[in-house]
């Protein structure tokens, strides 16, 4: 009998029940005690085995994206960027890589709506011929921090309230009034975009700027884009209530049912690219994660479709064991100085081995589909047959070689140990001109969310004076039916020139008991007073 034939695997189930370790199981409905109704016997090994397994069948949720779905496909390279990148999988059109794709929430828990207001999770695992690239993005090109010192802050912020187990505005807009360079992420949030419809309307961004380098070595900055076939749509608040009130796992359903139906969800992949030797000639700094790359100076270009055309065969094995880490990249795909992806090339992996062990890149899901080789030996879990008597590097006993070299980035470093900010942060003009471009009743609604959030009786005055005065330097003066109410209202004149600075002092003197709206008519600014 060939010992491994029979791993673990559905596909060799015998046809009765046994223990893990193979006995077979006469009795699956009753303990072993003494006589009928005695007590039960600690030797009912079944028993005690089958008890453990089960006290053990929750892995630690993930500390983020923990709410999810998964789904199989391929990618398709459409268009020739052979003059970008050196990566096999590009190399030309018609090159089809499996891959798989989880979506998901990110702030909130594993079992919470599909139809909370939070950023999605947007991942996609390439099985290439060199290895596993992981294009670990969101809906969202943009991200609320640049700096991964930052992230554990920020998500303990935007968690639920260590003692009551709430999430809470107060604490969410505290936390970021330190950080204007959040406006752009929160233009996006509080946007309609804040709540896709499901995920096939949903587009996904790999956030972080990487680099591609060609055959030549010569590097350029890019950013990756999925645009979903079947278009961008959303829900507005009340159809969050309807549609979450009736299926909690509505976005889960409908993966699901459309790949079933055969109605086979569709993204369009771009880049956009810089060359590094000009990335002094923007007003923004092109690997600052909080910014968007204009696409009237930097256009997008058309690279290959994602389709997804199989259901996971196990939740568990293909969802909750799934992992991914933005370090995972091949020859022609590198990372770039981004701060927040140099942090999550680290963190990513760590939280992976804690929460699955140090051998998760063992697990099916997560191994690569090309022949690998290397002496990482033994650990918890290792699962991995090996045979070989020499397990380590360099050995005349063995023709085990390097791999042949692959261009890399060659930039030079140069600079002194220190911990400081970008020098083009430029945090106001993205989100104003994001905020103006939206019409007019979108604006509304995206108002009404901000009315909302710092309507939150924990929101002390100086936060909200913080919140107006950074509106005030976008230029967000349309601030449409802030607080307004019906009881009263006494509008009055005045000009222009007040500036952001006086429309921050006049918030900051009323009284927490009036609401204030401001609106913008050409040149001149209405205020309106109203009674809390």
């Amino acid at each position: 009998m060939d010992p491994y034939k029979h791993r673990p695997s559905s596909a060799y189930n015998s046809p009765f029940f046994t223990t893990n370790s193979g006995a077979p199981v006469w009795n699956n409905n009753s303990s072993l005690t003494v006589g009928t109704r005695g007590p039960i016997l600690l030797e009912d090994y079944h028993l005690v085995e089958k008890l453990a397994n089960f006290d053990r069948e929750r892995i630690p949720e993930r500390v983020v994206h923990a709410r999810g779905a998964s789904a199989k496909g391929f990618f398709e390279v459409t268009h020739d960027i052979s003059q970008l990148s050196c990566a096999d999988f590009l190399r030309s059109p018609g090159v089809q890589t499996p891959v798989i794709v989880r979506f998901s929430t990110v702030i909130h828990e594993r079992g919470s709506p599909e139809t909370l207001r939070d950023p999605r999770g947007f991942a996609v695992k390439f099985y290439t011929r060199e290895g596993n690239f992981d294009l670990v993005g969101n809906n969202f090109p943009v991200f609320f921090i640049r700096d991964g010192m930052k992230f554990p802050d920020m998500v303990h912020a935007l968690k639920p309230n260590p003692k009551s187990h709430i999430q809470e505005n107060w604490r969410i807009l505290d936390f970021f009034s330190h950080h204007p360079e959040s406006l752009n992420m929160f233009s996006f949030l509080f946007d309609d975009l804040g709540v896709p419809q499901d995920y096939r309307h949903m587009e996904g961004s790999g956030v972080n700027t990487y680099t591609l380098i060609n055959k030549a070595g010569k590097a350029h900055y890019v950013k990756f884009h999925w645009k979903p076939t079947c278009g961008v749509k959303c829900l507005l608040e009340d159809e969050c209530i309807k549609v979450g009130g009736a299926n909690h796992s509505h976005a889960t359903k409908d993966l699901y049912d459309s790949i079933m139906a055969g109605n086979y969800p569709e993204w369009k992949l771009f880049i956009q690219t810089i060359d590094p030797d000009h990335e002094d000639r923007f007003d923004f700094d092109p690997l600052d994660v909080t910014k968007t790359w204009p696409e009237d100076i930097l256009p997008l270009q058309p690279v290959g479709r994602l389709v997804l055309n199989k259901n996971i065969d196990n939740f568990f094995a293909e969802n909750e064991q799934l992992a991914f880490c933005p370090a995972l990249v091949v020859p022609g795909v590198y990372y770039s100085d981004d701060k927040l992806l140099q942090t999550r090339i680290f963190s990513y992996a760590d939280t992976q081995r804690h929460r699955l062990g140090p051998n998760y890149l063992q697990l099916p899901v997560n191994a690569p589909k090309c022949a690998h080789h290397n002496n990482h030996h033994e650990g918890l879990m290792n699962f991995m047959h090996r045979d070989e008597e020499v397990n380590y590097f360099p050995s005349r006993l063995t023709p085990v070689r390097h791999a042949e070299p692959h261009p890399i980035p060659s930039n030079i470093c140069t600079g002194k140990r220190e911990k400081s900010i970008i020098a083009k942060e430029n945090n106001f003009k993205q989100p104003g001109e994001r905020y103006r471009s939206f019409a007019p009743d979108r604006q509304a609604r995206y108002v009404n969310r901000w009315v909302e959030a710092l309507s939150d009786p924990r929101v002390t005055h100086e936060i909200r004076s913080i919140w107006i005065s950074y509106w005030s330097q976008v230029r967000f003066v349309l601030l449409d039916s802030l607080l307004l109410t019906d009881f009263l209202s006494l509008p009055f004149l005045c000009k222009s020139v007040l500036g952001p600075s006086s429309f921050a002092n006049l918030f900051y003197a009323l009284p927490l008991w009036f609401k204030l709206e401001i609106n913008c008519q050409e040149n001149d600014f209405i205020l309106t007073l109203g009674v809390l």
